[in-house]
Parts: structure tokens; sequence; C-alpha cells
């Protein structure tokens, strides 16, 4: 490295970070737009390109090319390395696990089996999980930045403990975020440097919806508030100016358990006619007089019924309606409390709002104030995997912030 591309790579370390999320969330693909957004000369986002070109993160084209119909200087595209390094992801949920493997941009480069039970050990499964991550790595030979775990829980900060795992037959309080790393460092998943690589722990909506923020149907949302459900039960987040909101202890957005029907079915928290309980896969199979199959996700189930009887059994579509209503009413008062400036639905409310969007949309216009004023969009998940894409998002923060320090030696 000359002495005139070390001194501007210095004067740019500071936008290393910056520079990489922005060729991590597609804002920057091209090293003139790099600049812009990054404010500094030509010369500094050349060498802070080049610099994390050599880190292995990203690939610069050596022939710049100008866009159709420009009369401006051609200017050097900018990718992900799909050769670079990846985290290891994993998620729990009712039905079963999965664990992949996530580059940078969110692209899932390689995804282990699903196991369809969940032990009543929190050690056991988490084991398990580590165990299918760790054999991806070690037959794909990929370099590991770090670890990120989702699980259908509040996980309560800094403890790292799953506060309330109502859908699965784990204690209260079980230390998560402990035995993951614990699990990590008995299956030998290290990085670059030989070290245990750090692991994380979210609720599964939370980093879902970072991940719909920065790769999918969120992109560009100031106040994203995302709600979804998934195997069982509801669980919501907010995604305030590019930050998680996880309020002062890491259990905001308990959406699940807003009332929506006072005199409804009862739910797991004690109470009634939370959207828990009315708006989730079980709901849907119960309001339309199916019964759940064993041996099959009741997601997968739901989904189904959703894709192949809505446009011709009366009673799937009476029965979505119900959904929709209520899935509305708790959208309203979201809304209202909220303010955000978009809606992101994941997991089955994803297949209501592309089966019956108009109707959605319309109650949570007639029942919020600002939904009656501006009409909030509400939109599907982008992301087949989004919790999977979002527990990697959790590993990859080190890096993003400071991509020398983590990689750099």
């Amino acid at each position: 490295m000359t002495r005139t591309r070390t001194t501007r790579l210095e004067r740019g370390r500071s936008a290393l970070g910056p520079a990489l999320e922005l060729v991590h969330t597609g804002q920057a693909p091209t090293r003139a737009v790099l600049t812009a957004e990054l404010g500094v000369t030509r010369a500094t986002a050349g060498a802070v390109a080049a610099e994390l070109e050599a880190l292995g993160l990203i690939t610069v084209d050596p022939h710049p090319t100008a866009p159709v119909g420009s009369q401006g200087r051609p200017s050097h595209r900018l990718a992900v390395d799909p050769a670079g390094p990846v985290a290891l992801a994993a998620q729990i949920h009712a039905d079963g696990y999965r664990a992949a493997l996530v580059g940078l941009g969110g692209r899932i480069v390689a995804t282990a089996p699903g196991c369809g039970t969940v032990d009543a050990d929190p050690a056991q499964v988490i084991s398990e999980v580590v165990a299918a991550g760790a054999e991806l790595l070690r037959s794909r030979g990929r370099r590991c930045v770090g670890a990120g775990l989702a699980v259908p829980s509040a996980v309560a900060e800094p403890e790292g403990t799953a506060l309330n795992p109502l859908h699965l037959a784990w204690e209260a309080g079980a230390p998560v975020r402990d035995t993951f790393r614990a699990c990590l460092a008995e299956a030998g998943v290290t990085g670059a440097d030989g070290a245990t690589v750090t692991g994380f722990a979210g609720n599964d909506l939370n980093v879902a919806a970072l991940a719909e923020h920065r790769h999918g149907a969120g992109r560009g949302a100031r106040h994203l508030l995302v709600v979804g459900t998934g195997h069982h039960g509801v669980g919501g987040a907010l995604v305030l100016d590019g930050r998680l909101h996880t309020g002062s202890s890491g259990l905001a957005l308990e959406v699940g358990h807003l009332t929506v029907d006072p005199d409804g079915r009862p739910c797991h928290c004690g109470s009634r006619g939370c959207l828990d309980v009315e708006t989730d896969p079980a709901a849907l199979l119960a309001a339309a007089g199916r019964p759940a199959s064993p041996g099959t996700s009741l997601l997968t189930q739901a989904a189904e019924l959703l894709r192949t009887e809505y446009g011709t059994d009366p009673a799937v579509r009476e029965a979505a309606g119900r959904l929709v209503d209520r899935l509305g009413l708790g959208l309203a008062g979201l809304v209202n409390i909220l303010n955000p400036d978009r809606i992101v639905l994941a997991g089955l409310h994803r297949a209501l709002v592309e089966a019956d969007g108009e109707r959605l949309r319309g109650v949570v216009a007639d029942r919020s104030l600002w939904g009656r004023s501006g009409g909030v969009p509400v939109l599907p998940s982008e992301l087949a995997h989004n919790s999977l894409v979002g527990a990697a998002e959790s590993a990859w923060q080190p890096v993003l912030d400071d991509p020398l320090a983590v990689l750099g030696g």
C-alpha cells in the first residue's frame, strides 16, 4: 500500500463501517454513489472500497460503466462478495428449528434441514441447532463472523434470558444467550482468529423486522412497524430510524397480547381474545372448521389453506375475514399509539394481506386517526426467512460498526 493510499485510508477509516452498511443494504451500487452518500472525496471513497475488498467483504468491478443513457463519468460497480464470510443463523420455533449461513446483503448461502420437534430442555435444542449450523460451516468451508439465535419469546436485556416462552415447554427465564454461546464453544464454531465467535440472541419478530427494514419490504421506512404470526402466537417490532426499538430492557412491542375480542378465545397469558390467539394459524384452522394435521407445522397448513381454498370455499373466506377484522383492529390501535409510516405483515398475516388487503386496510383506516388522515401503507413481507436473516444481522452488526476491528487483525 503506497503512502498516499495509506493516508487516504486513515482519513476514511471511520467511513469503513458506514460504507459497508451502504453496500450491505443495497444503497451504494457504485463507487460514485458511495462517494456522494459518505460525503468524501472520490479518492477517499476509492481507498475505502479497496480496503473493504481486501477484507473479503465486497467486490469492486475493475471495469467502470456508465448507466444507460447517462452522459456522466463511468463508475465502478460495488457488490457484496458472494464468496465472503458468513454469519451462522439459528431459529427455534414451536414446531422445530432451522440453521443457516447468511452472508452480507441478507443472502442465505446454505440451510440445514429443519427439525420438527423442540425439546423441553433449551440446552438440548440449542445444542442441536448449533451442531447443524457448525456442520454447514464445515461442509461449505466458509469463514464465520458471528452467530445469531432467534427465539419465540421476549429476550430480556442485559441478561439474555427468554422471559415468556409461552409456546415452548421452557421455563420462563431460560438463559438462551449464555446457553447459545456455550454451545457455539462446544461445537468449535470459531472466527478467523481461532476464537469462539460471539453469539447473540433475540426475539424472532424483532430480528425479522430488522431484516425487512434492511433488505425487504421495510426499506426506506423511518418508523417501521412489523407484525406477524409464525407457527404459534403473534409478535411485533418497531424499527426507528434504522435501529430496533426494544424498550428499556428488551421487552417492547409485545403486541400479541392486545385484546381484540373481550369475549374471544382464552389466551396463554391468562386474558381472552388477544391477537396471539385470535389471528394465528391455529385460529384460522379452527374458524374454518379444519382440524390440524399432525406432522406438519400449523403455519404451513394455514397458509396452504388460504392459497388453495380461499377463492373456492366460503367457510375459508369467512374464517379469513374474521382474522382480518381482528388483525385490523389491533393494527389500528398500534397506529394510534405509534404513528408508523409503514406496516409490514409477516408469516400468516402476510398471506392474509395478500388474500384480502383491501378489507384489512379498510379496517385499519376506519379505526385509526392517522389511518383516516394519511393512510398507512400495509405491505406483505418480502423475505422468505426473515427471522433467520435477522438473526444473522445481529451477528453482522459488529462488522458493520467497525470492519477493521473485527476482521482486520
